[in-house]
């Protein structure tokens, strides 16, 4: 058994231990029908759909995998259009989400398990140019400054923001704690990898904004900075990690009872799913990756489709 095995069968009973696992076996319920899963823009999201339909597809149930956008989407589940959105991040769910969650259209399952984060990193070898990171302190280090700062930003330290057309609290933050940084918007999500990698290689001091999980960060090792305090707790101010759940159909459970019970045991680990993301990233096919999750975490998954069925 690999490691990796070891881990997820020892993760499988410690989340049964904790009472996460079905407690009585259900009916499978319509398992002529196909269960059609979201498909939303974001590798980790599609990851985690095409890793649940082969932990559907173990319990004896056809699926379908449907192209969605993440606000729209939500639309389908209330009508049943989509019977099941695996990876819904609830800091940004738009409006109908809350207002067909509360009109009993659409039943949230609990936690996906991935351990989230947002804020900011910098790559591991700059705590022996500014010892006092991770704290948020170091930035106020003249040293440490000088060696962030570049022509455009003298006599702040540069810090890369989040593309303009993202939003940012970066900037609010830093003017919130008067830090002697100046945020610098990247023009995308592949020019903040770029330069992250170019830091690390070069060995060129770097504090950026971004969020976990990513794909990158199995590549470059990096530090997460302790944040500053919040001058209040609203979202223009504060940066917290957000919540990852599992959403169904209002009526998932009563046609498929036991895939309602697989789905509400089922986890993904942060570390298996950056893994995977790489491995996409590295030019392995989607389905390829999903299929060699399911190969070598069975003692994670069974437990979950044993218990539902048995």
């Amino acid at each position: 058994m690999t490691r990796k095995s070891i881990n997820a069968a020892v993760s499988a009973f410690a989340l049964a231990a904790m009472g996460f696992g079905p407690a009585h076996a259900a009916d499978p319920g319509a398992t002529g029908d196909t269960i059609r899963i979201a498909m939303l823009e974001w590798t980790g999201a599609q990851i985690t759909s095409q890793v649940v339909g082969r932990v559907l597809e173990k319990a004896g149930y056809k699926v379908e995998y449907v192209t969605a956008g993440n606000y729209p989407h939500f639309q389908g589940l209330a009508d049943g259009e989509i019977a099941v959105s695996p990876e819904i991040w609830l800091n940004n769910v738009g409006d109908i989400y809350p207002k067909a969650l509360e009109a009993g259209q659409i039943e949230d399952l609990g936690t996906l398990g991935l351990q989230t984060n947002e804020g900011w990193i910098y790559p591991k070898f700059m705590e022996e140019l500014c010892p006092a990171l991770p704290s948020w302190e170091a930035l106020n280090d003249p040293d440490c400054v000088a060696q962030l700062a570049t022509p455009d930003t003298l006599p702040n330290g540069r810090f890369l923001d989040y593309p303009s057309d993202w939003g940012s609290r970066a900037a609010t933050i830093i003017a919130d704690n008067n830090l002697p940084l100046t945020a610098v918007p990247s023009g995308s999500e592949g020019a903040m990898l770029a330069e992250l990698r170019a830091a690390e290689a070069a060995k060129t001091p770097l504090v950026m904004m971004f969020w976990a999980p990513h794909f990158i960060l199995a590549e470059v090792e990096v530090g997460w900075i302790e944040m500053p305090p919040c001058v209040d707790q609203s979202n223009e101010h504060c940066i917290m990690p957000p919540d990852v759940n599992k959403v169904v159909w209002s009526g998932f459970a009563e046609k498929w009872p036991a895939a309602h019970e697989v789905l509400k045991s089922f986890r993904l680990s942060t570390e298996d799913q950056q893994q995977m993301m790489l491995a996409i990233e590295q030019g392995q096919s989607l389905e390829a990756v999903a299929d060699g999750w399911i190969a070598a975490n069975e003692a994670a998954w069974r437990p979950w489709v044993d218990a539902a069925l048995q």
